[in-house]
């Protein structure tokens, strides 16, 4: 007996499961797949003949997705006796793990929540994929569209979509206005709407993580956080710092910063590793229209995800043609990133792009690179041929205007016609070569230069700092101590801890002021007797601002910088001095 009320599960195929914590793909796989409501059934008909197509083309018969038709929106409320969501979609949802959804709508009315908001929590698919390319021939208001290729990482679950809010008048908002001021003494404007802007550790890492490991697993060269913790420091400057903890701690053999790149490495990114960089939130919408190819996979937190992800789309011809998934740390929900267009429903009219693409997507999540670079690689050949719907047909002089289905005709007929695969790739693979070179010939030729056209603004004393310590011990002579400072071109030592762990430096203004002024030989004086202790020391990720007011306060004119337990850089008044004078100064960018 069927474990469901209206779905069926096919009984030929094999569902995909998850084996030790991976997910396992059989080569006759079930997929879901949900219709959609309006424009949905027009575009879902059109793409799963054209992915059934690349399958076959690709494999030979080998592999064959076997779809499961679930249901949500207005077809499941005709079933489900007015249930737009019904327990056992969600259900089968998780069950078949991955799945393709067309797009649906949210009926009017109060009580009704977002379809694809229920889905994300219902399921916890926190992680909001969503790639952005150029495909030749599609219209871009760019003059170099083509330079664009990113995948953002947007959180799900958190940040204000959380819904934490009290309208202004109501008892809960008075109720937290009142705390607010007199518990907290926080200042806003009287009759103020309020709402509540979670940022978790838990959420920020997880995200992250699998932001870096699908650049690990895609080839990508770097990761972004995208933040406002200029800003929002416990929030936003909380997400990023979070981030970096990822890199570092679970990632570190693969990994290094930006900061590292051009200190340690002086702009040639070494071979293996990814770099995790980080952009303040406005500062990114510029990069990605001056300088997009600077950036490969961005993580995000969820409202500036929205924000970006459209933003982005915009660039390369719009959301009708920006793929998107939401995917937990199994289960994978693709799915069309536009509206339901209902005016155009049953008019066999529309792009199918978004869905398209997002079931290429699907197919790189299953391991099926071959029948999704069939499918990516005749696109913009069809398009460039002119043979495009209305969208398109309406922005490129001599186009042929035909339907959907007519579309994935043309598409079919490309892919059964035979792709050289492999010579395509090579010349991808040579192009992506040949961009990644020059951008390092660039980092080494003007390192500062393209830190500052690239965006990058120093955030925390880990932006700055010396990594390399140069170090002496207590036993050591002043003399000896002096001859290493001089060699190594540097104006303090760090000495190493004495019986009691204590850190010390010692500086050229400590040897002035205690050996030259004093009369003392520093052939036989020690370190010990010179050096300061205990040390100031900063954990990384502490703001330049603070540490001014750290150097300000006391009388040490640099910091240790700590991990932990660690000392790992130090940082001195020049450095911030140096970052003000490079960067300018405003109260909210240091």
């Amino acid at each position: 007996m069927s474990a469901y009320r209206h779905i069926r599960i096919p009984t030929t195929g094999e569902k995909v499961s998850v084996r030790n914590g991976q997910v396992h793909v059989p080569d006759q796989p079930i997929l879901g797949y949900v219709e959609g409501d309006g424009i949905g059934p027009d575009i879902t008909r059109a793409c799963l003949r054209i992915w059934d197509a690349a399958v076959e083309k690709a494999y030979g018969g080998k592999r064959k997705i076997h779809w499961c038709e679930v249901y949500l929106g207005e077809k499941a409320a005709g079933l489900y006796d007015g249930n737009y969501c019904p327990d056992e979609t969600i259900k089968a949802l998780a069950d078949l793990v991955v799945s393709i959804k067309g797009p649906l709508t949210t009926p009017v009315g109060g009580g009704f929540r977002s379809l694809n908001v229920a889905l994300r929590q219902d399921l916890d698919l926190y992680a909001c994929v969503r790639p952005v390319r150029h495909y030749a021939g599609v219209p871009s208001p760019l003059k170099n569209p083509g330079k664009v290729d990113v995948v953002i990482f947007r959180e799900n679950t958190e940040d204000v979509y959380t819904g934490i809010e009290y309208k202004a008048g109501s008892p809960e908002n008075e109720k937290l206005a009142r705390f607010l001021r007199e518990e907290m003494k926080a200042r806003f404007f009287d009759g103020a709407g309020l709402g509540v802007k979670p940022i978790s550790s838990f959420g920020s890492k997880r995200l992250v993580r699998k932001a870096i490991q699908y650049a690990i697993d895609n080839g990508r060269e770097s990761v972004t956080l995208v933040h406002k913790g200029n800003i929002m420091k416990f929030t936003e400057g909380a997400f990023r710092n979070w981030g970096y903890e990822v890199a570092r701690e679970e990632f570190g053999a693969v990994t290094i910063t930006e900061e590292q790149l051009y200190a340690e490495y002086k702009g040639k990114q070494p071979e293996g590793k990814i770099v995790i960089k980080d952009r303040i939130a406005d500062i990114m919408f510029q990069m990605m229209l001056l300088r997009p190819e600077e950036f490969d996979v961005l993580a995000t937190m969820n409202l500036n995800g929205d924000y970006l992800s459209d933003a982005i789309a915009a660039e390369v011809g719009g959301v009708g043609i920006a793929p998107g998934a939401n995917i937990g740390d199994h289960v994978a929900v693709f799915e069309a990133t536009h509206g339901t267009a209902p005016k155009y429903a049953n008019q066999n009219k529309v792009n199918p792009g978004s869905l398209l693409f997002s079931g290429v997507m699907m197919l790189e999540y299953l391991g099926w690179k071959e029948a999704a670079d069939l499918i990516t690689l005749v696109y913009p050949e069809v398009v460039s041929d002119g043979i495009v719907t209305y969208d398109f047909a309406r922005q490129i002089d001599g186009a042929t205007e035909v339907g959907t289905s007519q579309f994935a005709d043309a598409l079919i007929e490309r892919i059964r016609g035979g792709v050289d695969l492999e010579a395509k790739r090579k010349a991808q693979q040579e192009q992506l070569a040949r961009e990644r070179k020059q951008r390092e010939i660039r980092r080494l030729l003007q390192p500062m230069e393209e830190m500052l056209d690239s965006g990058r603004v120093p955030q925390t004393v880990a932006d700055l700092m010396t990594r390399s310590l140069i170090t002496c011990t207590d036993d050591e002579t002043v003399e000896s101590a002096m001859h290493l400072m001089t060699d190594s071109d540097v104006s303090s030592l760090v000495v190493e801890p004495n019986a009691r762990g204590e850190w010390g430096i010692l500086t050229r203004r400590d040897i002035v002021a205690k050996i030259v002024r004093g009369g003392r030989n520093p052939a036989t004086t020690k370190v010990r007797d010179v050096a300061t202790r205990p040390v100031v020391s900063v954990p990384a990720e502490t703001s330049i601002r603070e540490a001014a007011s750290k150097i300000a306060d006391s009388s040490f004119s640099r910091l240790t910088v700590a991990q932990g337990s660690k000392l790992i850089g130090i940082v001195t008044e020049t450095d911030i001095f140096n970052a003000v004078d490079k960067f300018g100064w405003a109260g909210d960018v240091v």
